[in-house]
């Protein structure tokens, strides 16, 4: 089953926003197989969950995080993953230093759509800013998803 990993720094807003994204893009575009799609943070506080006033904002547009409960990168959990997608270059290095075996499979989610450049974290935790990071992940996934599957296979094997 393929495994895609998306990761930011503390897994409460980029990354699981991406994940929860990336498998409604999935399940829109019909791509068959079982598929595991998950996140983590480089920095993450285990079983952390989403600030509670941002849900209603992110539920509106669809994405629902209110059972979603932060996790640290692991070894085990890299060794899974087929594909790593990073929102900032700091944490695609930091991951290539401390997992130099996986470096093979940890990109820049914005090396998908063929660019290099940081997805902006939220600031002071404005549920506004929420919104905006959603919007600009859903950009992102609509426009790279099969860019991500190509990376994992030939993406007529999974339509």
């Amino acid at each position: 089953m393929p495994t895609v990993m998306f990761v930011c720094t503390v897994n409460l807003c980029r990354s699981p926003i991406a994940e929860v994204l990336f498998r409604q893009w999935l399940k829109r575009q019909s791509v068959s197989g079982d598929w595991r799609v998950l996140s983590c943070g480089t920095w993450a506080v285990n079983g952390k969950s989403v600030a509670p006033h941002v849900q209603p904002s992110l539920l509106a547009m669809g994405i629902d995080l209110g059972q979603h409960r932060a996790r640290n990168v692991t070894v085990e959990l890299l060794a899974e993953s087929d594909l790593v997608l990073c929102m900032t270059r700091s944490q695609r290095e930091a991951l290539h230093t401390e997992f130099p075996r996986f470096a093979g499979r940890i990109y820049l989610l914005s090396e998908m759509l063929g660019k290099t450049y940081d997805v902006a974290d939220v600031q002071d935790f404005v549920t506004a800013q929420y919104v905006c990071v959603a919007k600009e992940m859903a950009r992102i996934i609509e426009d790279a998803g099969k860019r991500i599957l190509a990376m994992l296979k030939p993406a007529s094997e999974f339509i």
